[in-house]
Formats: C-alpha cells, sequence, structure tokens
C-alpha cells in the first residue's frame, strides 16, 4: 500500500534587521529559549543546537504550569549560510526554512510536512505563532543592542 504524503504548510514573516544578526538569533540556543514556543503560557527552557549538515538539534517546549512539554528534534540535512536551513524532524517530516534580504528586512519562510494529529489550521497557527514570537523578540533585541 502506498502511504499519501503528507501535506505542505508554508508560514511566513518580515523581520527588520540584517541578515547576519536575523540568522545568528535564529540558531543560536541562547537566543533560541527565548522565542521558540507558540503561546504566552508556554516557554522554551532548553535548547541545543550542532549547527552543520548532519548535525542534529533539540528545543524542549512546555507549559509553564509544568502540565506537558515536548521536545521538538530532528537532523540538519543541508545549510545554506544566510540563505536556508532544511532539516529532518525525527517522525520524517521534512522543514526548509528559506532567508529573504533586502534593504533591511529579512522574509522568513518556513515550509514543513504536516502532522497528522492536529489539524491543518492548529498546525499553521502555531508555526506562525512561533515566528511571530521571533519577530518580537529579535526586533526587540536589535533595537536595544545592535547585536
Amino acid at each position: 500500500m502506498i502511504q499519501a504524503k503528507a501535506p505542505k504548510i508554508t508560514v511566513s514573516i518580515d523581520i527588520q534587521g540584517e541578515i547576519n544578526q536575523i540568522w545568528h538569533c535564529w540558531i543560536t540556543p541562547e537566543h533560541i529559549i527565548n522565542w521558540y514556543y507558540a503561546s504566552d503560557d508556554w516557554h522554551c527552557p532548553r535548547a541545543t543546537n550542532n549547527f552543520e549538515e548532519g548535525g542534529t538539534f533539540s528545543t524542549r517546549m512546555a507549559a509553564k504550569d509544568g502540565s506537558f512539554g515536548f521536545d521538538f528534534e530532528g537532523i540538519y540535512s543541508k545549510i545554506e549560510e544566510h540563505k536556508s536551513i532544511s532539516y529532518i524532524l525525527e517522525d520524517d517530516r521534512e522543514v526548509t526554512i528559506h532567508f529573504d534580504y533586502k534593504d533591511g528586512t529579512t522574509t522568513i519562510t518556513q515550509t514543513f510536512d504536516a502532522e497528522d494529529e492536529n489539524p491543518l489550521e492548529m498546525q499553521e497557527n502555531g508555526w506562525e505563532a512561533i515566528l511571530l514570537n521571533y519577530k518580537i523578540y529579535t526586533e526587540d533585541l536589535l533595537s536595544q543592542t545592535g547585536l
């Protein structure tokens, strides 16, 4: 029996800042823990990142009240510095992230294979919320520190 291919979902956001700063905040664990969650009642207490092709990453997402949490993990399959990142999640879903920089703005576009446990709209909303947290965190950090 041939298994149906998972639908792909694409989300994107524009971030104000230079590409090297945007890239740094995306891949560095001390920054990841400040934005990698979908709602204010969740947080990211831990992140590790062996950022190279074949390297692994793990990001812990958990409810702040301790009631639930999970590790988001995968292996990098392709990295083009300041341009794109591709990885395979531990459940074999594929994710590709593109960074398109122009005139002080970086558009981050993520395309990922949907999972089959949650409705597509819920997955899209969750990934969009994480991108929005990233935007808020990164733009605030850059306006305060210039990184």
